[in-house]
Parts: C-alpha cells; structure tokens; sequence
C-alpha cells in the first residue's frame, strides 16, 4: 500500500511537471523527492551527475559549432541530399533527419531542415505531411542510435552501476543504429502509402482556392565562413574517437593503468576539448555559444532529468523488493511488456534522456534481461504520442500547406502514424539483432 502511494506522489510530480512545462519537470521532481524522504523515508540515491555532465558537454560543443555556421554546413549538406530525389522526399527527409540527430546527439537539429522538407514537397507535388511528420519523428528515432545522445549516456552508465560492464557503447550501437534505421526507412515507406497527394486532396485544393495556402519562404544561402567547415569537421572528429573508444575499450587505458576509463568520462572531456579546439581555430562569438537554441535545449534537458531521474531512482531503489516480487516474474515470462511501460513514461516525460535514466533501471531491478533491455531501448522515443515536442510543433507550424496537423482530441495528429511504426518496428528489429549476437 505505501509503495502504491509512493508511485502515485511520483505520477502526480511528473504531471505537475509536465503541465507547466519546460524546467518544472525538474522544479516538480525535486519536491516529489522531498515528499518521499520527508513522508515515507525513502533515502535519496545519488543524483545522475554523470548524464547531465553529459547533456551539458555535448550542448555546448554543439553549440560552438552553432555559433560559427557548423550546423547550418550539416543542413545545407542535408538539404542537397533531400532535393536529389523529390518524388521520394517522404523517405529521404526521415532518413536525412535521423541522421543529423545522431551526429548532433539531439533532435533539435531537424528544426533547420523543416523548411527545406516543406519547400521540396510542395514543389514536388508530394503532401508534405508524410515528409515532415516523418523526419519530425525520425529526428527523435536516431537519439537512440546516436553515440553522444544524452539518452545513450544514461544506458552506458546504467550497465557499468548494475554490473554489466562488459555491455557498452559498441554493443548497444551495434543493435540500436540498425533497428532505428530499418524503423525509420521501412516506417517512412508504409507512410508514403497514406495520404492523398496534392492535386488529389480536396481539402488541400479547397484551402488552396480560399488563399489559405502559403508557398515556400525563399532559404537564405548566404556565404558561410571557412571556420564553419573547421566546426563540423573537429565535431565529426570528436563522435569518431568516441565510437572507436565505445567499440575498442583498450583504447580507454590509461599509461600505467589496467583498467579502462568509463565511457561517460570519454564522452564529456572528448567533446569539451573539441569545444576549445574550435575556440582556437574557429573563433565563435562567446556570446552567440550562450545564447545557443541547442544550448538552451540542453538546459531544459538537463534540469528535467535532475529532477525527475533522482526522483524515480531513489523510489525505485526504495521499493526494489516490492517490485521483484510482484512483477518479477512477468518480466522474465514477457520481457517485451516493458516497453510499454518505456513508451508510455517518455510520452509524459518528453525526453529520452530523462526515461532512460529514470525508468530503464526499474528494468535491471526486475531481472530484465540486459540484452533485451537493449532490444527496448528504441521504445523511449515515444514522445510522438502527445504532440508536445519542439519538432513535431514546428512541422506543424512549418507546413503552410495545412496538410500537417494536430486534431482537436489532441492525440489523433500527423505524427502518431508514423511514430508507431518506427519505434514499433525498431523495436522488433532490436530484438531480431539480439537474437543474432547474443
């Protein structure tokens, strides 16, 4: 009975959270713990240092490179590659969208690229919805697959804590990378079946003949520094000394030491010595780098998963036993049942980073299979469910078509589609792959 009341302090802190918004998931996070220790004696864990020192490395490299044109390099690159075959903009933009993700480490990197999506789809004739509903929710898939996502990081910390060392970036990236791509190219696929094309909506035609339908805005190609180019090359140098170390441990020891560095600590000096690579060689505005949208995106980030991850872990490592005994069993007989729980609380949450960290070791608590945790691990992207995220609200706004859109009951939207069968055959494929190596 106190453990059911414990869980029902904890939603009603989420939902406080997620009802103001923006840093009050980490504001609400905190009293809920505060309740718990106060009212029920549950004893704070250790806060998740190493995934916000994470979150904040990565932001700010990320947004060092912002500052000097590096990210609009990587769209402009992006953009080339969507306008090479526009009949087929409604698998490409996904695609290209989930791969900035993973070379960005946040999905934030799709806003720049939306314009683009929509200008090629409305020149095509093709209904923009499937493209930008699509890469909206492909820029979400790739965190999963990404090496320096602040969610990656919290799965990498996880295994070390709970005794699976031997399980790091290499191994989660060699099922996650995959069964997000397939989830992502197959998912885009199936949706290009849906849809009325342009000429043959007549919704479409109706707000067209009423003047309701802008055309694209013209997309400033404007000269870009050749520091811009430095950026992007020296943050590409950084996520390719920070997969090699994932996947070569060796590489992580030390002169005179046996055993190797942890992954978490790789990560935030690799991308903070990339940082002052570029304060050398590109010479950003300072001010710029602070006032960064990726920065600011990682703030909000790191506070919600201060909060509310120290909230959930100091519950769930209050009430283990509880939770062994009552669904222990069911998670051995069908493991694949946590995903829902995965999906559900990442809908509320709104971050991948915070779900993983807050939820995933409720997994290892059960018994879960580490490996088929793994194979879940994609099931966290379901922020789609509620059409809260940044991207999804600027697909929305971005496509003057109309054709993107949010319904009245809220979650009848252009991104449900399309994010169920990503994560859904993510998912699936994840647990193929696992059967394969493990």
């Amino acid at each position: 009975m106190i453990t059911l009341i414990e869980l029902l302090i904890v939603f009603a802190a989420i939902f406080m959270g997620v009802r103001h918004g923006s840093l009050a998931l980490g504001f609400w996070g905190g009293l809920g713990l505060i309740v718990l220790a106060v009212g029920f004696g549950v004893f704070p864990t250790a806060p998740p240092i190493d995934v916000m020192l994470i979150i904040l490395a990565v932001c700010m490299c990320a947004s060092c490179m912002e500052a000097v044109g590096g990210l609009e390099i990587l769209v402009r690159i992006a953009a080339r590659v969507i306008r090479a075959k526009p009949k087929m903009v409604g698998i490409i933009a996904p695609v290209v969208s989930f791969f900035l993700t993973f070379f960005a480490g946040t999905g934030n990197a799709v806003y720049a690229i939306l314009p683009v999506i929509y200008e090629v789809s409305y020149n095509a004739g093709v209904r923009p919805e499937k493209a930008m509903a699509g890469a909206a929710v492909a820029g979400q898939v790739g965190i999963t697959a990404s090496p320096i996502a602040a969610a990656m990081a919290a799965m990498i910390g996880l295994f070390a804590q709970n005794g699976h060392g031997e399980i790091g970036l290499g191994s989660i990236l060699m099922i996650t990378f995959p069964a997000c791509l397939i989830g992502v190219v197959v998912g885009s696929a199936i949706c290009m079946l849906f849809g009325k094309d342009l000429k043959n909506d007549p919704a479409y035609q109706a707000r067209l003949k009423a003047g309701l339908v802008l055309p694209p805005e013209p997309i400033s190609n404007h000269k870009l520094p050749p520091q811009a180019t430095y950026s992007v090359f020296i943050f590409l140098g950084a996520i390719i000394v920070i997969v090699l170390a994932g996947f070569f441990p060796e590489l992580r020891v030390l002169p005179g030491q046996s055993k190797a560095v942890g992954m978490s600590l790789v990560i935030e000096s690799v991308m903070l010595a990339a940082g002052a690579i570029m304060m050398l060689l590109c010479k950003p505005d300072v001010k710029k780098i602070v006032k960064s949208p990726v920065l600011e995106a990682g703030i909000v980030s790191l506070g919600c998963v201060f909060g509310v991850a120290w909230m959930a872990d100091s519950f769930i490592a209050a009430n283990k036993d509880v939770f062994m005994s009552v669904a222990g069993q069911l998670a051995q007989a069908a493991p694949w049942l946590f995903s829902f729980i995965l999906a559900g609380m990442s809908a509320l949450l709104a971050s991948q980073g915070a779900t993983t960290r807050a939820i995933m070791p409720l997994g290892f608590a059960l018994g879960i299979n580490p490996w088929y945790l793994i194979a879940m691990f994609p099931a966290v992207n379901c922020l789609f469910i509620l059409p809260t995220s940044g991207p999804a609200l600027a697909a929305v706004g971005m496509d003057r078509s109309g054709t993107t859109y949010i319904g009245k009951y809220v979650i009848n939207h252009s991104f449900q589609l399309p994010g169920i069968l990503m994560v859904v055959i993510a998912v699936i494929s994840a647990f193929g792959l696992v059967s394969l190596v493990a």
